[in-house]
């Protein structure tokens, strides 16, 4: 069998007519028949050339698909990579699965909503002028505020364990723009709480008060779009 290291299987990448490698638990099948493979990308997912192991505890298949493939060699054992979690982490991750991938993108639709809501409810009570709107803002702001803290820790303990905390550019972007977003929340919701009618003068500091509740929207957009962009990989042409 031939021994492949990482760098030399991700040449193998079915694209440009060259064959389509996968890797799980050690061993290389080549799976350039299968037609869901075409183009060596997988479900619009997956990326052939790489190492399947972790992935495949979330696919809807088990291991038994590769017997239909040949294998055509193993892949080299590599130090690895140091994780820094602490171990009561370890375990729970290790022997609970489901943990491994599920808790972010459970956690992580909640802030989106609230955090669309909150300017979407406050344009609503500046064209109605129903008090109940605004309120209704600032009740999704706290839900926001709240699940937002909770995203941004299962997106990290995702980060940790599933990537060993390399800097992926989906990462970068979205790590600075989450604490951009969850700032801005924290000071809206203090002013609002303080000044309760501060959208009904909309000058100087009205103003300024809901440039920050509409910048909801762009940053809201713009870390989904990212995260979204790790689970399903946009197709180049």
């Amino acid at each position: 069998m031939e021994e492949f290291t990482a760098e030399q299987l991700s040449e193998y990448n079915g694209k440009n007519g060259k064959p389509v490698y996968v890797a799980y638990w050690g061993s290389v099948y080549d799976v350039s028949d299968s037609r869901l493979w075409k183009g060596g990308l997988h479900m619009r997912r997956h990326q052939a050339g790489t190492d399947l192991t972790a992935d495949l505890q979330a696919a809807p298949h088990a291991e038994e698909v590769f017997e239909r493939y040949p294998q055509v060699g193993v892949l080299k054992r590599e130090a690895p990579v140091e994780n820094a979690l602490p171990n009561i982490v370890k375990w729970l991750l290790d022997t609970n699965p489901w943990f491994r991938r599920h808790p972010h993108p459970m956690t992580v639709h909640f802030p989106i909503v609230f955090m669309l809501s909150n300017p979407f409810f406050n344009l609503l009570y500046l064209i109605t002028g129903e008090k109940a709107f605004e309120i209704t803002a600032l009740h999704c702001l706290a839900g926001g505020i709240l699940f937002l803290l909770v995203a941004m820790a299962t997106g990290l303990l995702t980060w940790w364990y599933n990537y060993m905390g390399k800097m992926l550019k989906p990462v970068a972007v979205k790590i600075p723009l989450s604490i951009i977003i969850l700032v801005e929340a924290v000071i809206v919701f203090i002013w609002r709480i303080k000044d309760p009618h501060v959208l009904d003068r909309l000058n100087g500091g009205g103003i300024i008060y809901l440039i920050l509740v509409l910048s909801f929207f762009p940053l809201t957009a713009v870390i989904g779009w990212y995260g979204a962009s790790m689970t399903f990989p946009i197709e180049k042409e």
